[in-house]
């Protein structure tokens, strides 16, 4: 059986702190203004609004910090990729202490900025932000993060017994308590992550742990060769109960074999979090860390105000890049993303309101962006809204723009324009498709209000079909629309139903306004194309809900694509695919050369 948190003060801690960072939030913008993009200024407006800070440096070396000398280590480049990476040298200085001492005196001294000079350095814990700090890495800098994950279950700041000291953390937005990321703030007021030119925050997700052949990449999907099985976030972990009865006594029994779904596979992490969540578990017993295998985010800042992030590149991260849950007035800027392995998604605002994410560059091994709200019951924080996305480039990963998956809490008023969804790797690693929205009847939620404009695609997305598995006897057969990828504009509200032995919360979708698409054709074969298929809008499926009685299913609503050039798709014979969705309008649309304006309507049986 799990052992519970051992101190009981602990636990009113992990309580207290959970409702007092669902409790921060401002009055959302209206929902849908006669102009979106006053709007849409005026959040901008008010993210960009700079962050104060006294004018003091607290420079680490003062604090003992000592450069390292690095060298190329055998590891992986990218996901399964196997190619030299920089690391450390064995015996290298630890600059944990110095830069956690740093960090200390500024917060005691009201605040400044904290500097981390040019030249290597390592970290062997987590670097914790506090109000009115400024962490900033000057040109030059590059910071390693050990790669033992002991380093991140150590300093937390509730103790769990043997699974380690951990903090309250959301992983795939399930709250638990985990390892630390490698950079966390929990309810802070005024912070920010910087850094000039060349400066680099580095993961080594890829980098073998000592003494194994394993690295943070292989806790998901294949492992590296050599490596332990067993250590696996998919693997049916022993350290997780048989059944949920011990932690959920008063749960119905019916309702408990649902949520455990008749599969072993469900006492793997990777299933056993959502499950406790569905069950109505609380956070103080969902103990992950020391035995278990989910992966800790690079950022991750959780219930904060005013929080700026800029300047600075991300490789190497072990999970999510960045990921700001329950946050206000949040900036990001010139931010280059340069992760390739599982899981990399680029910026995951989680129940945000206010974002702005702008002039940044995405290289990543997942989304570049994927606007979350919450997976299963876990929707205490509300939805994310009020963000705006622009002059940002996107290369490789799957969706640029993404809404979802876990998004049960609802999404509104986002706001996206002057984008170059560049997709450079178009023909090694290609971008799979530049608007895409997750979800189907388990992540449930909503989006409305979604305004896009102003979108260059110069070498189009993924040219190969990519589709998506269905449960049997589904109403649209699994092999005509390409909801995977391979499409500019990807709506898919089944997504991996499969996944999900509760699929109880029909999504809504509606109100959404895309313009300015221009896609270009690249070379494929003998012919040259832009995508598979233009788009895909697939409303929820009717035949994936399998809750009590047979709700009434809302098609995709209200729904227009004008003045856009979606290029010459490769699927020439249905370049679009639609259902269950009413209310779609194209205007001034161009595909494959030929103009429509036209009404569409596909709904379901």
């Amino acid at each position: 059986m799990r052992e519970p948190v051992p101190n009981a003060r602990r636990r009113d801690v992990v309580r207290a702190g959970a409702a007092m960072i669902a409790s921060v939030g401002l009055p959302a913008s209206a929902a849908a203004s006669s102009d979106p993009w006053a709007a849409a200024a005026a959040i901008v407006a008010r993210c960009s609004r700079p962050i104060a800070f006294q004018p003091r440096d607290f420079i680490i070396t003062a604090y003992g910090a000592r450069a390292c000398d690095v060298a190329l280590v055998d590891g992986f480049i990218g996901y399964q990729k196997p190619g030299a990476v920089s690391a450390p040298l064995p015996g290298a200085a630890d600059c944990y202490a110095a830069i956690k001492a740093a960090i200390t005196a500024c917060y005691a001294a009201g605040g400044g900025r904290v500097v981390i000079p040019r030249g290597n350095w390592l970290c062997c814990g987590p670097i914790v932000l506090r109000s009115n700090v400024h962490v900033h890495l000057s040109a030059g800098a590059h910071l390693y993060f050990n790669n033992n994950p002991a380093d991140y279950a150590r300093d937390g700041d509730i103790d769990c017994g043997p699974n380690g000291k951990l903090v309250i953390s959301r992983w795939q937005s399930n709250d638990c308590l985990n390892y630390s990321p490698m950079i966390y703030a929990y309810g802070q007021d005024n912070i920010a992550l910087t850094g000039e030119k060349g400066s680099v925050l580095d993961g080594m997700g890829g980098v073998p742990f000592k003494n194994s052949k394993d690295c943070w990449w292989g806790w998901t999907g294949r492992k590296p060769e050599g490596a332990s099985a067993e250590d696996h976030q998919g693997v049916i972990n022993p350290r997780n109960p048989a059944t949920l009865d011990a932690l959920a006594p008063s749960l119905d029994p019916a309702l408990r074999r649902q949520i455990e779904g008749g599969r072993d596979t469900w006492r793997s992490d990777h299933y056993f979090l959502p499950a406790l969540s569905e069950a109505g578990v609380p956070l103080a017993k969902r103990v992950f860390g020391i035995g278990h295998f989910l992966r800790p985010c690079m950022i991750q800042f959780i219930g904060c105000t005013n929080v700026l992030m800029e300047g600075y590149q991300v490789q190497g991260a072990p999970f999510w890049l960045h990921h700001p849950v329950n946050c206000r007035n949040v900036r990001i800027r010139n931010v280059q993303m340069n992760s390739l392995g599982p899981n990399s998604d680029g910026f995951d605002p989680d129940g945000c309101d206010h974002v702005l994410i702008e002039g940044c560059t995405f290289n990543t091994g997942d989304d570049c962006i994927a606007i979350k709200s919450g997976k299963n019951r876990d929707t205490q924080f509300g939805a994310s809204r009020n963000i705006v996305i622009q002059n940002c480039v996107m290369n490789s990963g799957h969706g640029g723009v993404t809404l979802g998956s876990e998004m049960a809490a609802g999404i509104e008023n986002v706001y996206v324009q002057n984008i170059e969804f560049r997709n450079i790797h178009w023909a090694s690693n290609p971008l799979w498709t530049a608007i895409r929205l997750k979800t189907n009847m388990n992540r449930g939620g909503y989006l409305r209000h979604f305004y896009a404009r102003n979108l260059n695609l110069p070498n189009g997305v993924k040219t190969q079909p990519m589709f998506s598995k269905r449960l049997p006897d589904a109403e649209v057969a699994p092999d005509i629309a390409s909801s995977g990828g391979g499409a500019v504009i990807v709506f898919d509200c089944d997504y991996a139903p499969q996944d999900d032995v509760m699929r109880v919360r029909p999504p809504q979708v509606s109100d959404v306004h895309i313009s300015g698409i221009r896609a270009g054709n690249v070379e494929v074969g003998s012919t040259h194309h832009s995508c598979y298929q233009a788009f895909v809008l697939l409303g929820p499926l009717a035949s994936s809900y399998n809750g009590p009685g047979q709700p009434t299913i809302q098609p995709i609503t209200n729904v227009t694509i004008s003045d856009s050039d979606f290029g010459a798709p490769f699927n020439s014979n249905q370049p679009w695919f639609i259902h269950n969705i009413q209310g779609l309008k194209l205007s001034n649309v161009l595909i494959a050369g030929k103009r429509y304006n036209l009404e569409l309507l596909a709904l379901a049986p």
